[in-house]
């Protein structure tokens, strides 16, 4: 018998196990796929040397995560070296030219004010003001979601800056991507540059509840930079393996669990596919999407109104990856400085962004995705041989179901068909930013929704955030209205992951705040 059963090694089921057995509890992790990490490994995809992640590669959070504070000698010890990206975002525009973000608030500021010497100096005082105002926001994401937990949030927050901030911190957690850029800054471009952000998650820019992502992705990029991992977004998944093993834990891949055993209303174990039974003295921890767990539990969870809320859980819509191996940078006819950076986004305009969107949700592929370009080479050299790159590229968004194609060019309703073409399309828009990218192209990698979900049935129709983040499936309501403290109906069985408070990213939010608890 072990003290905890952690279903799924994904880094929130990692940072639980290995948290938890920091404190001395006995912890057996039990993962389906081969490899541990769930959308966070990387691979030789393309070529041999060549060093791809899977699926997330920006670490930031994790890097500046309470899990990181708590454990980073032992995290260092098992070989988690993180590399920071000093130039860390940028848009390219259709005119040519192209904004970014770096470390350096004045060289930001400078790029700014050659679109509009007003927003400069608005970003300047933003930058000013975060460090101030950074604290309020990340005491709510960094909480357990209750009610009294954000009753003590606001209490705190209204106790040192007074009522007009506390209204301020609620108003920007209301406020669309849109409505925030508008009243933020003039110039279209540069609106485009933050809202881009509202895209890795499910936030188009009218979505209400979206513009805290763009702000925090914009600001925290001025103030601390983008963090990569050296050699690969698994080095942070290798060292939270090893601090389990060595504290005596397991971790075990190729073992996918069945059903999660009951008795008397309390989680007592694990059954394996392969018939074996584990009991778990104090806990049972599913690392999971909500139909996950419903799998896990037959016949229910007990209570129905849980049940119904997992049922009615939303996806948001699927991703579409291009991994590149390349013998050269891009030529970015924008500027040879887009080269430094981690991220070049090709999101020109907020229609652009919104199009995409709606295109998706309704089934269509967009005519034009929004393409968040990766350059983890640019960073960290040591991801491909001598003087190659890598691209790493998702097309946000593309529909996990394919009803048809916006532009009405592909005519494949099946990811099997519309992969290369829509790959195509992909290639074309970057082209048209950086003429001779297929010139360069050595080595190539589709990853469709289709592979994201055979891969890991947690990413329910390619949907890599999972699930919605809009305010019904966000906050007191992520999974469940309720449940958002990470229990269940049952007891001693939890469920973490992006699918549970505070969402997506790799920040290991979930899995470290209940491991805190637990082990309290």
């Amino acid at each position: 018998m072990t003290d905890a059963i952690i279903i799924g090694a994904g880094h929130n089921g990692l940072a639980a196990a290995a948290h938890l057995a920091s404190k001395g509890w006995s912890v057996e992790v039990f993962e389906a796929s081969g490899t541990p990490g769930g959308a966070v490994k990387t691979m030789e995809l393309t070529e041999p040397g060549f060093r791809h992640d899977w699926g997330a590669m920006n670490l930031s959070l994790f890097a500046g995560s309470d899990f990181a504070k708590t454990h980073g000698d032992a995290l260092a010890k098992h070989g988690f070296e993180p590399v920071a990206a000093a130039e860390c975002f940028a848009s390219v525009f259709p005119d040519g030219r192209w904004c970014g973000v770096s470390t350096d608030a004045e060289a930001t500021a400078a790029r700014i004010a050659a679109f509009s010497p007003r927003d400069a100096e608005t970003w300047r005082r933003l930058s000013a003001e975060f460090p101030d105002i950074a604290p309020r926001i990340f005491s709510v994401l960094g909480a357990p979601m209750k009610v009294k937990d954000l009753m003590r949030t606001a209490w705190s927050t209204w106790r040192s800056a007074g009522t007009a901030k506390l209204y301020e911190l609620v108003r920007l957690m209301l406020l669309s991507p849109r409505a925030w850029a508008a009243e933020t800054f003039q110039d279209p471009r540069v609106r485009a540059m933050c809202c881009a952000w509202g895209m890795h998650l499910d936030f188009p820019p009218d979505q209400s509840g979206g513009a805290v992502f763009p702000y925090l992705e914009s600001m925290a990029s001025q103030a601390f930079g983008l963090v990569i991992g050296k050699g690969g977004a698994d080095t942070m998944v290798g060292a939270l393996v090893g601090m389990i093993e060595e504290a005596g834990g397991r971790v075990t891949c190729n073992a996918p669990v069945a059903e999660v055993l009951r008795k008397s209303g309390r989680a007592t174990g694990v059954r394996l596919a392969d018939g074996r039974e584990i009991e778990a003295k104090r806990a049972v921890i599913a690392n999971v999407a909500p139909s996950g767990l419903a799998r896990l539990l037959p016949g229910g969870s007990g209570t129905g109104r849980y049940d119904d809320g997992i049922k009615r859980f939303r996806h948001a819509p699927g991703t579409f990856m291009l991994h590149l191996a390349l013998d050269g940078l891009p030529d970015w006819a924008a500027g040879e400085e887009l080269k430094r950076f981690a991220y070049v986004h090709l999101a020109p305009d907020l229609r652009t962004m919104a199009n995409a969107h709606t295109e998706a949700v309704d089934g269509l592929l967009p005519r034009a995705p929004v393409l968040v370009v990766g350059q983890p080479t640019a960073v960290d050299p040591s991801r491909a041989p001598d003087g190659k790159h890598i691209l790493w590229v998702q097309a946000r968004m593309v529909p996990g179901e394919i009803l048809g194609d916006a532009a009405g060019e592909i005519d494949a309703t099946d990811w099997a068909n519309a992969a290369e073409p829509m790959a195509e399309r992909v290639l074309d828009i970057i082209e048209s930013y950086a003429p001779g990218l297929r010139a360069r192209i050595t080595g190539k990698r589709i990853v469709t929704p289709a592979d994201l979900e055979a891969d890991n049935a947690n990413l329910v129709g390619g949907d890599q955030i999972g699930g919605s983040h809009h305010p019904a499936q966000n906050f007191l309501f992520r999974p469940v209205a309720g449940y958002s403290d990470w229990s269940t109906p049952v007891r001693n069985l939890h469920i973490v992951g992006a699918s549970t408070w505070p969402g997506a990213g790799v920040g290991a939010g979930s899995g470290t705040m209940l491991a805190k608890k637990l082990a309290r």
